[in-house]
């Protein structure tokens, strides 16, 4: 059953005011989570540890070329993963499949703070457990390459491109949702959906969110 997208609107998830309120968040909020955080790793790194400057910098560099290849993996295969399970769909569309309805809602554009912190410890403890002390300069990349990620999806989706030469970054997430939500899976960099097949061909014309 194909989901009528709204461009207007928000969709309730939970009857609990509560519950319903644990689903949302802001910019500034995620900022205020992991700006701190990301300072705080590479202070550690750099002057606990004694880390060489050069090793933090490559860790670091590291990291946020990772989150480009973490976010298609978890856009494509976890967060489109296709289920005949009616459990499995309601966890799908609470976690992504509401934005797919509703790209819009700009409370909904960032992954909220209680599931977000989380997914980032067991994130952390995954890279701690392979890189050691390492992940101390690993992860702080991987969060700026988050950030970036969430930033520019929150522009995409809030804004219309304020330079022309963003035009093409916006139409291409755009056909992911508009047009070909089996392709385009990255926001970040197109690089992995070059590499892995995915990227999605432009068909004349689709529907103009900023019309909706």
């Amino acid at each position: 059953m194909e989901m009528k997208i709204k461009n207007k609107g928000q969709a309730t998830l939970f009857q609990s005011k509560r519950l319903e309120i644990l689903t949302k968040t802001t910019p500034q909020m995620i900022y205020s989570m992991y700006v701190p955080l990301i300072i705080a790793m590479l202070c550690y790194s750099l002057f606990t540890l004694r880390l060489e400057w050069y090793s933090v910098l490559g860790y670091y560099a590291g990291g946020m070329f990772f989150w480009t290849f973490f976010e298609y993996l978890i856009h494509r295969f976890v967060f489109h993963h296709h289920s005949e399970d009616p459990q499995m769909q309601k966890f799908m569309y609470t976690a992504h499949g509401v934005h797919h309805e509703f790209p819009r809602d700009k409370e909904r554009l960032f992954m909220p703070p209680v599931p977000s912190l989380i997914l980032a410890s067991l994130i952390f403890s995954g890279f701690y457990f392979i890189l050691h002390v390492n992940a101390f300069m690993f992860f702080p990349g991987f969060l700026t390459g988050y950030l970036i990620y969430g930033s520019m999806h929150y522009a995409i989706h809030a804004m219309a491109p304020p330079f022309k030469f963003m035009k093409a970054w916006w139409r291409y997430h755009h056909l992911h949702h508009y047009q070909s939500p089996e392709k385009g899976f990255g926001v970040s960099s197109p690089m992995w959906d070059h590499i892995f097949g995915t990227v999605p061909s432009y068909r004349g014309k689709f529907d103009n969110p900023e019309e909706g």
